[in-house]
């Protein structure tokens, strides 16, 4: 197997904070603490321990940089990139010398107070100050729309990804809607919002936050837990996000070469992928990523997703946590959360009904064709 910096490198704790719709009197930098205190716990680590940081927030903005007397103002690498870009950038930090432990968190509060039904980067209000007077909604729309014209793709295959990423978040004991399942009927049955896009295919909105901890394959062995080590990852960009426009002949396939890579690093393939927490967006956008990936061929995404296949006992278990359409999806934190969840996973840390059985490989994604971003990590039980 192909030997690569990353393969030093292993994740030893991971975290998520309280999630819900809105954390009524709850302060975001007590929900960053939270999330660093229990990502060191899982880890049996204490912040003694910590020479590397990426500490962030979405309202508040919180610097990594402010976050270093909290560790005692010792001299300490840190970090500026977020989820799948935040652990590739800390790894090899790891990898080279620069930190042996580091700590990344994130999290969102206090984003809702008007109670708006969107993200504040996504507000329909934007196609009045946003280049091509576009909002995230229409901008995944319009690559949905087109792979629907090349390839025939019909709704009722949108609707069997939302349908099925829900119904794990309705198992989850911690999703913002846990105990809520839905049919692929009742997708198609919802409002529309951006066509194809209904609105049980979009996102929900939530707050919350997560947290990570990184160090050394060779003292992850020594802290009495499961250490999950990274395989292989990459990240992908093709323009400016939510300003450039979504063409698919340019971005449609974002992701693949970042795929391309981190299968190379470690000799992998996607038939060795036993789980897949990939970015969800947008419904659609996961069939895109199978196709992408090379989990199926261009065009065959639509078949691929039905009969069972991408359900918890299927051969391809996607969004096992629920996701951003049900877990939760808190600002900048919820491309974190694509990780921590495939650390979940292949620790056996999910509830029996979500527990993808024998897993030991784990792929995360982050963004998407309509972002003009694509990261992709690869994660496992055994060092590459």
């Amino acid at each position: 197997m192909p030997r690569h910096p990353l393969h030093d490198v292993a994740i030893v704790g991971a975290y998520h904070t309280r999630q819900a719709r809105v954390l009524e009197g709850v302060s975001e930098l007590d929900l960053v603490l939270e999330a660093i205190r229990g990502a060191l716990a899982a880890a049996h680590l204490a912040p003694g321990d910590v020479d590397g940081l990426n500490v962030r927030s979405s309202v508040w903005r919180l610097h990594a940089r402010e976050a270093v007397p909290w560790f005692g103002g010792r001299p300490m690498w840190t970090g500026v990139t977020l989820g799948v870009e935040a652990v590739l950038e800390a790894a090899l930090a790891i990898a080279c010398g620069m930190c042996e432990t580091v700590v990344i968190a994130d999290a969102q509060a206090g984003a809702y107070t008007d109670r708006a039904s969107t993200s504040p980067w996504t507000r329909p209000t934007n196609e009045f100050v946003a280049c091509f007077g576009l909002y995230t909604a229409a901008e995944f729309a319009l690559i949905a729309r087109r792979h629907m014209h090349l390839y025939g793709t019909r709704p009722e295959a949108l609707a069997e990804v939302a349908a099925t990423i829900r119904n794990h978040g309705a198992l989850h004991p911690d999703a913002v809607f846990h105990g809520r399942r839905v049919t692929p009927e009742d997708v198609l049955a919802s409002r529309m919002v951006a066509d194809p896009y209904h609105l049980l295919d979009c996102a929900i909105n939530s707050e919350g936050g997560a947290g990570l901890v990184l160090t050394t394959a060779e003292r992850a062995r020594d802290l009495g837990v499961q250490p999950i080590f990274l395989l292989g990852g990459a990240t992908e960009r093709q323009g400016m996000a939510y300003v450039g426009p979504p063409v698919w002949d340019r971005c449609g396939w974002s992701g693949r070469r970042a795929a391309e890579r981190a299968f190379a690093q470690c000799g992998l393939a996607p038939a060795d992928v036993d789980v897949c927490e990939f970015y969800d967006p947008f419904s659609f956008e996961l069939i895109r990523q199978l196709e992408a990936f090379g989990f199926c061929k261009e065009g065959e995404g639509g078949d691929f997703v039905m009969d069972g296949r991408i359900g918890i006992g299927g051969e391809c278990p996607l969004v096992t946590n629920g996701g951003l359409l049900s877990f939760s999806h808190p600002g900048t934190a919820q491309l974190l959360q694509k990780v921590t969840s495939a650390v979940f996973q292949l620790q056996g840390a999910y509830p029996e009904a979500l527990t993808v059985p024998g897993a030991t490989v784990a792929m995360a994604s982050n963004g998407g064709a309509g972002a003009l971003f694509c990261d992709v990590l690869l994660v496992g039980w055994e060092q590459a």
